[in-house]
């Protein structure tokens, strides 16, 4: 609020992504942030849950709020502690001392007739994308190292300046530079085939990563 110099009073919602609303994160959090912040108490807010796709739904509410003439002003965001509270921690740990053991689709004669006991996750889901469209490993680490090769350039170009706020000692400058060492990886060479083949990929360890794709001396940079 300081930075954009709005008016917290003029804002008329408050939507926030969170995908576990569990301890901290429970008695909508897009609400209680905003009076923990002293912001004014006639401000509403509403935490929504799309899972990991949280916080960018939060924007789009917000956004269509506003594109469709509703709202003038929506703060939009989102907020996860992973360090707090596990992934899946409300359909699991937290439901134990109710007796609910099963998971949140135990119970649902619906769901298990159309999906029975499948595994509901991004793992299993990543699993079934990649053999119904025909994506190999190699694919994969191709498509990440070029978008993370563009996201270098658009960092060292300055477009995300306005949009980031470091947390803590951390300038804009010295996130940049800590992006840098994505930048020594040799462009990938995507293998060639014939215009119309199939796409077809020796079989590879799960383990394995592309030769085009290893950084210099095999050695992939830390995220920490």
């Amino acid at each position: 609020m300081e930075r954009t110099g709005a008016d917290p009073a003029a804002v008329e919602d408050v939507v926030f992504g969170c995908l576990d609303a569990v301890g901290p994160q429970a008695g909508d959090i897009a609400r209680t942030c905003w009076l923990a912040a002293g912001l004014p108490e006639e401000v509403p807010g509403v935490t929504v849950d799309r899972q990991c796709g949280s916080s960018q739904q939060a924007v789009h509410f917000a956004a269509q709020g506003v594109l469709s003439g509703t709202q003038d002003l929506v703060v939009a965001g989102g907020v996860q502690n992973m360090s707090q509270v596990p992934i899946a921690f409300a359909s699991r740990q937290a439901a134990e001392p109710l007796g609910l053991t099963d998971g949140p689709f135990a119970g649902s004669e619906g769901w298990r007739a159309r999906y029975g006991d499948a595994p509901v996750n991004q793992f299993h889901g990543a699993e079934l994308i990649a053999a119904r469209w025909h994506l190999t490993r190699r694919d994969m680490e191709e498509y990440a190292l070029r978008s993370h090769q563009r996201a270098v350039r658009a960092l060292d170009e300055g477009r995300f300046d306005r949009e980031i706020v470091p947390f803590g000692p951390v300038t804009a400058d010295e996130a940049r530079a800590a992006a840098r060492p994505w930048r020594r990886w040799p462009p990938c060479r995507r293998s060639s085939r014939a215009a119309g083949s199939p796409r077809r990929s020796p079989r590879r360890s799960p383990t394995a990563r592309p030769r085009c794709c290893s950084p210099p001396g095999g050695r992939w940079p830390s995220t920490a």
